[in-house]
């Protein structure tokens, strides 16, 4: 019988210089997209796919994250008084069980590869997922929920797919893949970390959600630094391949937001507030208003 997944790593170590001065005194993982941060999105989508023990990979400056998910007793006291009872049931959503969230430090900036190592401790003998919440994804069913159930019938180790313009693939991890499946699925051939575009595989990118056996942690433990000196996760999940442990690919349903990028957390933002009732009308006229400016400036 196939294990459930029920852990899962957030490597949220990284600076987000890319959003300097935000980032200066505001970890990049709580900067909102419309009233939600991002890190709130990847918890939502994690506990969708029966997610229970949430572990995140840290650096110094990270201490408002862990902030976030506590109680805040003297906010939630105002609320009560003033019988804000829909805003405290927002606040009930920020927060994890005792016991549920840990902590781990990665004191070197070495590579995503290392900072999913970092937990090997937490992580046993026990397949784990890996969400990297820069990357948001749109979904009617959540997306690690779409890749659990698919795992639950054929294991191994599994990395959300979509399709990249060729000369993105040096900026991401590309997949030589085996034949498709009408569901999406494919058996991944090998794997190739920010390849130059003529040596890219394919134009099947690897994007932030993973499904990983213990057998990784193994690899990572032995991989020496790869593309831009830093230990990848890439080259530690393309060593399950050569030593023919299955790895699949998932092209899941849903639209992908790169936010690590100014352009995809601007373009997630409009996405977002749209769909919400609230806000779509008046937002919308706005863009409307919005257009001819855009237009005439060009």
């Amino acid at each position: 019988m196939k294990r459930k997944v029920t852990k899962a790593i957030f490597p949220v170590a990284g600076l987000g210089t890319r959003f300097l001065p935000a980032t200066k005194s505001v970890p990049k993982e709580i900067m909102t997209l419309v009233d939600r941060p991002l890190i709130q999105y990847a918890i939502d989508e994690a506990r969708s796919a029966g997610i229970k023990e949430f572990i995140f990979v840290t650096s110094r400056g990270k201490g408002a994250l862990e902030d976030y998910f506590d109680h805040a007793p003297e906010l939630e006291a105002s609320l009560r008084r003033k019988g804000k009872q829909k805003l405290l049931d927002v606040l009930e959503n920020t927060y994890m069980d005792s016991g549920a969230i840990a902590y781990i430090r990665q004191h070197k900036p070495m590579g995503l590869g290392h900072a999913v190592w970092c937990a090997r401790r937490l992580i046993g003998d026990e397949p784990f997922a890996v969400i990297l919440p820069d990357d948001v994804i749109s979904a009617e069913k959540p997306c690690l929920q779409q890749m659990v159930e698919a795992h639950q019938e054929i294991g191994g180790c599994m990395v959300a797919a979509m399709d990249v313009k060729p000369e993105q693939t040096s900026s991401y991890g590309v997949l030589d893949i085996a034949e498709e499946k009408p569901d999406g699925l494919f058996e991944v051939r090998g794997m190739v970390e920010k390849p130059n575009i003529e040596d890219a595989p394919s134009n099947s990118a690897v994007i932030g959600r993973y499904i990983l056996t213990p057998d990784v942690m193994n690899n990572l433990h032995s991989v020496r630094c790869g593309s831009g000196g830093e230990i990848q996760l890439t080259d530690a999940i393309a060593l399950e391949v050569k030593q023919n442990r299955p790895v699949h690919g998932l092209r899941f349903k849903g639209r992908r937001f790169d936010c690590g990028s100014k352009a995809g957390f601007l373009q997630a933002t409009v996405s977002f507030a749209l769909e919400r009732e609230e806000l779509h009308d008046e937002f919308s006229n706005f863009l409307r208003e919005l257009m001819p400016l855009a237009q005439a400036a060009e």
